[in-house]
């Protein structure tokens, strides 16, 4: 079963579970599923499925930031419902330990040795972590060790 027809088999299960909020979530996701389908006029496999998830974790994430500077703690409730939902389709997050392996080993394929080289790592990387690791946290490991 793939990722897609996973989620919307959740998606049926919220509706006979009558639970709205996770049903919303659902929905939402498979909405922005469908939009990159048309926008690209394709079928989305797993891998680019997880792409869509985890851009939806970040733009969360960076909401409840915004809701948090203004007080709102209603909405950062809910962003954080939210990701509750969207968490459990990706893959369990790499440790800091594990990211430092795959990093010594993109720098040694890559050849890397100065920040200029930073595209051809990041590009090595990023299928590798997509969905398991924080992307802005990676890069600055990176620049650590080419900087």
């Amino acid at each position: 079963m793939s990722l897609k027809e996973r989620i919307q088999q959740d998606m049926k299960d919220a509706m006979r579970a009558r639970d709205k909020a996770r049903l919303d979530t659902i929905r939402l996701i498979l909405a922005a599923i469908k939009q990159r389908e048309v926008d690209e006029r394709i079928e989305l496999d797993d891998t680019q499925v997880l792409v869509v998830l985890d851009k939806m974790v970040k733009q969360r994430r960076e909401s409840i930031a915004q809701f948090e500077k203004a007080g709102r703690t209603d909405l950062v409730d809910r962003e954080q419902a939210e990701i509750a939902d969207i968490t459990p389709y990706l893959p369990a997050a790499l440790g800091a330990d594990e990211i430092a392996q795959l990093i010594d080993a993109a720098l040694a394929t890559t050849g890397a040795s100065s920040i200029r080289d930073m595209g051809k790592v990041m590009a090595e990387l990023k299928p590798k972590l997509q969905g398991r690791a924080d992307m802005g946290a990676v890069s600055g490991m990176i620049k650590a060790r080419l900087g």
